[in-house]
């Protein structure tokens, strides 16, 4: 019988466990994947400690983790056009990824290019995460964007898409990842204390938007290098100058707003698409089989992560 990697109950690590699991099958509009890439993310232990995401029931347990997959198709749902067997596919799971089998929402899911591997399982999350804060912050080419937290798999996504719209990126992130943060082409800042002062020795006159994954008291510090107001002056139509993908009540506070999350195929298609064509990497740092999933997912929830994390599913 199929494995997958679970949670049997709310909690910390000691509640994942392997276990075994009968092939999913597809209901409409979902299509059924043998799967050969996860990416893993933060929000797979948030879910495991007790978080809940927009519109989702409460789990039955055991919940495999995991959000985000690629593979190739094994059977289409009742309805399901522009799929068939044999297809390499990615997108948001529906019941979990750190399986051998799982199933897409095909309003998430999309043909991987194929200039891309399976590693393009890194994609859906980070990187439309990424691209959703660069969108809303719409700054103009030449304007400077500040990236707390850079190294990680959404910070580095969005390093490349804001340099890609003609940024000037500067970021801060521990000094294990300052050579990663300068090969995308951002002036890197280490954070902690005395960080603003770092960042004006970089950027004098301040920056033009921050967009924060880090939260807390970090966000707090750092909101005092913007040149401009906090949620973009006094236009209504005006585009925020402070987002977070990590703290919606700190920045709240400050004046600032959520990262506001399409969670859309047309997002997944763009980034999709821009990894094929060479300007997006999720700059997959280490890969993992399934059977080491545990190892995978702490490597992301201690915060040591480089870029994205991938578990590969043999075949």
């Amino acid at each position: 019988m199929p494995k997958a990697y679970v949670y049997i109950a709310n909690g910390g690590p000691e509640v994942e466990a392997f276990v075994d699991l009968p092939a999913p099958e597809p209901g409409p509009d979902q299509l059924a994947i043998a799967v050969r890439a996860v990416g893993v993310n933060p929000v797979d232990w948030k879910l495991r400690g007790g978080s809940t995401r927009p519109g989702q029931p409460a789990p039955v347990f055991p919940v495999a983790l995991g959000v985000e997959a690629a593979g190739v198709v094994t059977a289409v749902g009742p309805g399901v056009t522009g799929f068939a067997v044999g297809d390499e596919v990615l997108g948001g799971t529906v019941g979990g990824a750190y399986a051998e089998y799982t199933l897409l929402s095909v309003a998430l899911a999309t043909h991987k290019p194929a200039a891309l591997s399976f590693r393009a399982a890194a994609l859906p999350v980070a990187a439309a995460t990424a691209y959703d804060g660069v969108h809303q912050l719409s700054l103009l080419p030449g304007a400077t964007l500040l990236i707390t937290g850079v190294g990680g798999g959404v910070g580095v996504a969005a390093a490349q898409l804001a340099r890609h719209a003609g940024l000037t990126v500067v970021g801060t992130a521990s000094a294990g990842k300052k050579d990663l943060v300068e090969s995308l082409g951002v002036t890197w800042v280490e954070p902690g204390p005395g960080v603003v002062e770092r960042v004006r020795a970089v950027a004098p006159q301040g920056v033009d938007a921050i967009y924060d994954l880090v939260g807390g008291a970090a966000l707090e510090e750092i909101a005092g290098v913007l040149r401009a107001p906090v949620g973009g002056g006094d236009a209504v139509d005006e585009p925020p100058r402070l987002i977070t993908a990590a703290d919606s009540a700190t920045v709240t506070r400050l004046g600032g707003v959520a990262v506001q999350r399409a969670r859309s195929l047309a997002v997944l298609d763009v980034v999709t698409g821009r990894a094929a064509a060479g300007v997006l990497d999720p700059h997959v740092s280490d890969v993992y089989p399934l059977e080491r999933a545990d190892t995978a997912l702490r490597a992301v929830e201690t915060g040591h992560a480089r870029g994205k994390v991938v578990i590969e599913v043999a075949v």
